[in-house]
C-alpha cells in the first residue's frame, strides 16, 4: 500500500505547483508520513488516521510561521489603487444631484463629494473611497 500514498504525495505535489497558495504541500508531507507508517502496519484504517493528524497538524502549526515570516504586503490594485491619491475636479460636483468629475492619473472618474459639499471645477481633491463606480472626494485645503 506504500505506492499508493507515494503516488498520493505525487498527486498534491503537482497540484502545489499548479496552485498559487502554500496548503497542498503539507498534504504532500503527510502522504509520505503515511507512507512511512504503511511499513509497519496494513491497516489502512491506521494509515488514514495518521494522514488526516499529520495534515491538520501541518497545517495549523505552520499557519502562524508563515504568517509571522511571510509579511505580505497587500498590493492594491485596479480601481482600488487610486484611494489616497490626488486629482483635480473637471466638472463642479454637486452634492443635490451626485454629479460631478475628477481626473485621477490620466482618468476621468465621476465623483461624488464625501461631506456632501459642492466642490467647483478646478478643485484639488483627495480620494477617500469608491463607492460603486464613483470616487468619494475630499477637497484639499
Amino acid at each position: 500500500m506504500w505506492y499508493m500514498w507515494l503516488i498520493l504525495a505525487g498527486v498534491f505535489v503537482i497540484g502545489e505547483v499548479l496552485t498559487s497558495g502554500f496548503l497542498i504541500f503539507w498534504l504532500s508531507l503527510s502522504s509520505l508520513i503515511a507512507m512511512v507508517v504503511s511499513f509497519f502496519t496494513d491497516n489502512i484504517i491506521i494509515q488514514t488516521t495518521v494522514f488526516l493528524i499529520s495534515s491538520v497538524i501541518l497545517i495549523l502549526a505552520t499557519k502562524p510561521l508563515v504568517k509571522k515570516f511571510a509579511n505580505i504586503d497587500t498590493v492594491k490594485t485596479n480601481a482600488f489603487s487610486i484611494i489616497g491619491k490626488k486629482g483635480i475636479v473637471t466638472k463642479d460636483i454637486s452634492s443635490i444631484n451626485s454629479t460631478g468629475q475628477v481626473k485621477v492619473d490620466g482618468e476621468i472618474w465621476s465623483a461624488i463629494s464625501k461631506d456632501d459639499i459642492d466642490i467647483l471645477k478646478g478643485t484639488e481633491v483627495e480620494i477617500t473611497d469608491i463607492k460603486g463606480v464613483k470616487v468619494i472626494v475630499t477637497p484639499i485645503k
